[in-house]
This record gives structure tokens, C-alpha cells and sequence, in this order.
């Protein structure tokens, strides 16, 4: 099939940036999307163009570092899907496609379609670890954790850090992806030593990164690949109001 393009190129983060048009010819419908760019690329490399920079590492769905806004939404058309997973047989032949990196403040473009997403690092270098006794590992059964709970807490694990959430939010919020993370660990016994410090530290971090606060909207869980729920968020809130309150005494 024949697919249009709209991509967005830009040099760095200084340059202003601008859509370019590509056409390409003779796409397979069972290609994903980043092999589509592949060969887009392969075609601008052999005239002797720049190839459309974009990020990407296992391919599988599981580093989230694939992120782009395809068609105004992060990851494209289906949900619980990132684009790395997303296949062209979700588009038809003469559609148009326009691609674009994610839109931050907080994540400013590197390049193309790369953005730097560095400010995750430090959020989570801020608070999201817990403190463990070095040595042999524990027998397992010494730490019983209820079923429910444990499956809670594999939901929140199951972020991916790809920043669709951010890129979904009209205030660029961070509060799903810190969420998640704070949730998981505070759910588990592991993750009791810092409960408190943790969704302080880290709250303050997204701050001073930039991120803007929830709207509500419920735009992140709908963009997330791995469909983390804003029930995360409201564990989040009350976390970080009990530290506070517990702080002062």
C-alpha cells in the first residue's frame, strides 16, 4: 500500500524545526511501524539524505524508549500498544500519517523524533529504590504479600517509563509514570523503610523538572501502552499527604 508522511525534523534542540513530506511506496500491511521508517530511512540514505532520527531498542514493547505522537496521539491508534507493536495493517492504503516527537517542556527534542527523557532518570534516582540487606536472597515465603496486593503492585511495575503520559496530558503532567512508581514499591514490604521519603523525594523532583500537575482528563491512562490506572495517581495523593502530615510531628 501507499502511505504519506508527515514528519517532523529537527537538528536540535536550538533549531526551530518543520514538517517534511515523504511518500512511500509498497508497504507491506504486516510491517510495524518503526520497520515502515526503516525502509523510509533506507530510501533517504541511498539519495544521499539524512535519515529520520528516531528511538528505539528491543523493539518488544518492553524498553519504552519508542515514543512519537503518530496522527496526535502518543504510540498511534491503538491502545494498550507501543509503537514498536504497532503494525501498518491499523492503517489503509493512501492514508496520511503525521509523526511527531513527544511535546514537554521536560522532554526537549534531541533530534527528529528523539527527545531527551533523562528527567525520568533523575525522578527516580530521587526516591525510587529501597533499601536491602546484602548477602544471600531471602526465602521468599518469609515475606508473605496477598495475592491481590502483589497484583496490584505487578500493575504499577508494569510502566515502562516511554513518557506517552506525558505527551497525552495538556499540562504535560509526570503524575502517572511517578505514580506508578511510588505505588508499586509502597504496596510491597520491601519498599517500607523509604515509603515516606520516597513519594516526597520524588514528588519534588517532578516538580523541579517542570512537569505540569493532573488534569483529570484520564489522557494517560487512555495513551499508556501498558494501560497503567489513575487509581495509582489517587495512592500517589494520599501517600504524599500522609508523609507530609507525618513530617511535621
Amino acid at each position: 500500500m501507499k502511505i504519506y508522511l508527515k514528519i517532523w525534523r529537527q537538528k536540535n534542540a536550538q533549531d526551530k524545526g518543520r514538517f517534511v513530506n515523504y511518500e512511500l511506496d509498497n508497504v507491506n500491511e504486516h510491517m510495524s511501524f518503526l520497520e515502515m521508517l526503516d525502509v523510509l530511512n533506507e530510501q533517504l540514505i541511498a539519495k544521499g539524505e539524512e535519515p529520520v532520527a528516531f528511538s528505539h531498542d528491543c523493539r518488544e514493547g518492553i524498553c519504552g524508549s519508542c515514543g512519537m505522537v503518530i496522527n496526535g496521539r502518543p504510540h498511534g491508534p491503538e491502545r494498550g500498544t507501543a509503537t514498536c507493536q504497532l503494525h501498518m495493517r491499523k492503517f489503509k492504503d493512501g492514508d496520511r500519517i503525521t509523526v511527531e516527537p513527544w511535546r514537554a517542556r521536560a522532554f526537549p527534542v534531541i533530534k527528529d523524533l528523539v527527545v531527551d527523557r533523562s528527567a525520568f532518570d533523575r525522578i527516580l534516582q530521587a526516591g525510587g529504590y529501597i533499601t536491602v540487606c546484602t548477602g544471600s536472597a531471602p526465602e521468599a515465603n518469609l515475606i508473605p504479600v496477598p495475592k491481590p496486593v502483589a497484583d496490584e503492585a505487578f500493575a504499577a511495575a508494569t510502566c515502562i517509563g516511554c513518557g506517552a503520559c506525558v505527551a497525552a496530558c495538556k499540562n504535560a503532567s509526570a503524575m502517572l509514570f511517578v505514580a506508578a512508581k511510588v505505588s508499586h514499591l509502597a504496596l510491597l514490604p520491601q519498599g517500607q523503610p523509604e515509603r515516606a521519603e520516597r513519594v516526597r523525594k520524588m514528588v519534588a523532583a517532578m516538580d523541579a523538572e517542570g512537569f505540569g500537575n493532573c488534569t483529570n482528563t484520564g489522557a494517560c491512562e487512555a495513551e499508556c501502552p501498558k494501560e497503567i490506572s489513575l487509581a495509582h495517581i489517587a495512592r500517589m495523593n494520599r501517600e504524599y499527604l500522609r508523609a507530609v502530615l507525618v513530617s511535621e510531628y
